[in-house]
């Protein structure tokens, strides 16, 4: 074997410090020439086995064939097959500490067989040519504090199907496919980013990609690894970013993954009250141990730096941080405190993002954690975690419970729809309304309004509205846009017929318009994380449930009063004070844009204890948008 292949001294020091980052070149299979033999070299860790044998279709699954040499102390075992080649399947045959006899599929496959069959199989990843740059120079100036993001949830899966065929019989979008008609859509409708779901390889359709097999191979659903890299390649050659699911939460318990890869927990905690979800029925990483975290840091850095995705989104991240997390008494184990805080996810997040974003300028990680847990969103010399942005699930539920109720009772829940600016400068928020608001009996978000259906639309309006005009960064599913009707199934594609209706045309027309007001004016996103930002002119108009606010622009010039009326009564004579004695222009409605500013001039007349007010006409479900 060639000395740059042999999983030297140096790869046994990193890999048991935990910043072997690029670790995912040495541990897989990678085919290599070695004299002048070509062939593939494979490395795996396994530390508590016995002995270790490849099989493949290269020496036909024969577990005697092809043994594999252990390498140090560190527990790594490696071997060079001349003749293995690209395209073939293979596992790992593990004789367990106990005896067990286990056919592994390779933690570090880049690319795995087609469900149901479960095999690694040999890829060569590095031969792509990337014509990102551009893309890549732009993106280490992005600040995500101050830039427009309107971030368009994706599973590619369902998202369009082709007809079934034999030779396709889930009708799935290949990524390069994908590649075109998504980048059509999302250029149209004026998304700056988009988010997939369910990228990594994964056993089973209805966990969405929540529960991982593949870590560092692109699901074969809909590809090989060279397709995904040329959507991510064309996406960024037109303008749009590229985020991923990324679930370090959690793995699944089948036979062929990470559970009990030797024999014993290697990648999970051998006590079940630290290593299961109980509820979930799933392995919880133990992220104290070295060579764990450096599989998970290095498989982040590997999705954005071997295939230039510009974020992850961090699922599930309450479930790392509480040891308690969805268990009753008895079924964890108290920190050295006495605690439930999972200090060893503590520093993994601290460690992970001080590097990925240390290593990756412009780069985002987005967490999805659903509590109040502090400084998610912090520096991680302020004792933070170290994200760039925390997804506001407090606001999603307070805005949909609001959303929901009939009109009438709106009234009673004003503090739903201003609470949420008593903690909006706290962390980095993106405002969420994601595929799980759309599954499991939930209703889709326009039959989650009250109402008849043309009254549906309205509500759903005037809330995409407020949601684009209050602080935050945005992010909505596919098919909320034109309002999908059923709710979301991962087994068919979205309702596109829909759009045959003129109610559905409007209504994705108007999220298209937001889009642009949202990304035109800086107003809306410049000052998202600046206090001075945002104005409340009546946050407690509750007897009308009308709320009126103000969104500066960085720069104080292209500010906006924003009016919605959350009741179907039209208010003929609506008065609304104003910061100061300006004309005001209506630009935006709840049909969209005015094909003309209509001016309106402050008068010297009190109200909202302002001195200076404007008076006209605000409809039922009405939306204002004025520019001063």
């Amino acid at each position: 074997m060639g000395k740059k292949l042999r999983f030297s001294e140096l790869d046994q020091y990193l890999f048991g410090q935990g910043t072997h980052y690029d670790i995912y070149k040495k541990l897989g299979a990678h085919p290599a020439v070695v004299g002048k033999r070509e062939g593939v070299y494979f490395a795996v860790w396994a530390p508590n086995a016995q002995s270790v044998h490849v099989i493949g279709d290269f020496n036909q699954w024969d577990i005697t064939a092809d043994p594999m040499e252990k390498t140090g102390d560190i527990g790594v075992f490696e071997t060079f097959v001349p003749g293995a080649c690209e395209g073939q399947l293979y596992k790992f045959y593990i004789e367990g500490a106990h005896g067990e006899q286990l056919y592994k599929a390779d933690p570090f496959a880049n690319a795995a067989e087609l469900r149901p069959g479960n095999a690694s199989k040999i890829v060569d990843i590095s031969q792509f040519h990337w014509g990102d740059g551009i893309w890549l120079k732009k993106r280490e100036s992005f600040d995500v504090e101050k830039e427009p993001m309107v971030v368009y949830e994706v599973h590619p899966g369902s998202w369009k199907k082709h007809p079934i065929t034999p030779e396709n019989e889930d009708g799935f979008y290949n990524y390069k496919d994908f590649a075109h008609a998504l980048v059509d859509y999302v250029k149209t409708m004026g998304y700056t980013h988009v988010e997939l779901m369910g990228i990594a390889e994964h056993p089973f359709d209805g966990s969405w990609g929540y529960q991982v097999t593949g870590y560092y191979a692109p699901t074969s659903r809909y590809g090989s690894p060279t397709d995904l890299k040329y959507l991510v390649n064309y996406l960024h050659k037109n303008k749009i970013g590229v985020i991923l699911d990324w679930v370090p939460a959690h793995f699944p318990k089948d036979a062929h993954g990470l559970a009990e890869f030797d024999g014993t927990a290697c990648f999970e905690h051998a006590d079940p009250r630290q290593g299961e979800h109980p509820d979930w029925g799933t392995k919880i990483f133990n992220y104290g141990r070295n060579e764990v975290k450096n599989f998970l840091i290095a498989n982040a850095l590997y999705w954005i730096e071997e295939y230039h995705v510009d974020g992850l989104r961090v699922d599930a991240v309450a479930s790392m941080l509480y040891l308690d997390y969805g268990k009753q008494d008895g079924q964890w184990v108290a920190n050295k405190y006495g605690d439930n805080k999972n200090l060893e996810a503590i520093e993994f997040f601290k460690h992970l993002n001080s590097c990925v974003l240390g290593r990756n300028k412009g780069v985002m990680m987005i967490a999805e954690e659903s509590t109040a847990w502090p400084k998610v969103t912090g520096d991680v010399e302020e004792d933070g975690l170290g994200f760039s942005l925390k997804w506001n699930m407090g606001w999603m539920n307070d805005f949909l419970e609001y959303m929901k109720l009939d009109p009438y009772f709106r009234k009673y829940n004003h503090h739903k729809m201003n609470f949420s600016m008593v903690y909006a400068y706290s962390e980095k928020y993106i405002l969420v309304l994601s595929h799980d608001e759309v599954v499991h009996l939930k209703c889709s978000m326009v039959n989650k309004m009250p109402g008849e259906l043309e009254e549906k639309f309205q509500n759903l309006k005037a809330g995409y509205a407020f949601m684009f005009a209050h602080p935050g960064k945005k992010l909505l599913f596919m098919g909320q846009e034109f309002g999908q009707l059923q709710e979301w199934s991962e087994a068919r594609e979205l309702d596109w017929f829909l759009l045959g209706e003129q109610r559905h045309r409007d209504l994705q027309d108007y999220v298209r318009q937001l889009i642009r007001l949202y990304s035109h004016y800086p107003a809306f996103s410049g000052t998202d994380h600046d206090p001075e930002g945002f104005e409340w002119i009546n946050g407690n108009d509750g007897d009308r449930s009308i709320f009126s606010f103000v969104r500066k622009s960085p720069t104080r010039r292209n500010n906006f009063l924003v009016v919605c009326n959350f009741t179907p009564v039209r208010r003929e004579d609506y008065r609304v004070g104003v910061p100061r004695k300006k004309d005001y222009k209506l630009i935006f409605t709840q049909d969209g844009f005015l094909d003309g500013p209509v001016v309106y001039k402050a008068k010297k007349e009190e109200c909202d204890d302002r001195a200076f007010s404007i008076e006209y006409d605000l409809p039922p479900y009405g939306v204002a948008v004025f520019l001063y």
